[in-house]
């Protein structure tokens, strides 16, 4: 399946890009980091300079990255871009199949979490128990 430039909604950041990878051959509606469809983000990118890039595009991130939500300078960019974030938690490092794993067994409850949590910035959990928003 190819990402549809028409209908993006998700990009998956490069803490996450075997995921990412994973999604866009899945869902057209996923892209991630280096992806053709967004080449003002490709590898490498750092933080500052992705996330305004993402936001303005109105995609929501899956992000496995503990750090986005914890420097200053980045928690300022992500406030200001008004971005909107699902991110992989977790204490250890897991296999990009128990990421997917973990996604899609609560893939309900990130459409829901989109239907009715409206605009960012917000910054949610996806734990192996479920979701949980995470105030920044």
């Amino acid at each position: 399946m190819t990402a549809d430039r028409h209908h993006l909604r998700f990009y998956v950041d490069e803490s996450a890009l075997g995921l990412g990878k994973a999604l866009e051959s899945a869902r057209k509606d996923t892209i991630h980091a280096g992806h053709k469809l967004i080449p003002e983000c490709p590898l490498g990118t750092l933080d500052p300079d992705w996330i305004p890039a993402v936001a303005a595009r109105g995609l929501v991130v899956i992000a496995r990255d503990r750090r986005i939500r914890t420097k200053p300078a980045e928690i300022q960019t992500f406030r200001d871009a008004g971005l909107r974030v699902f991110w992989i938690a977790g204490k250890r490092d897991l296999p990009t199949w128990e990421w997917l794993v973990r996604l899609t067994r609560h893939w309900h409850a990130v459409e829901r979490t989109l239907a009715f949590r409206g605009p960012g910035p917000w910054f949610v959990a996806v734990n192996d128990g479920g979701l949980r928003e995470i105030h920044i």
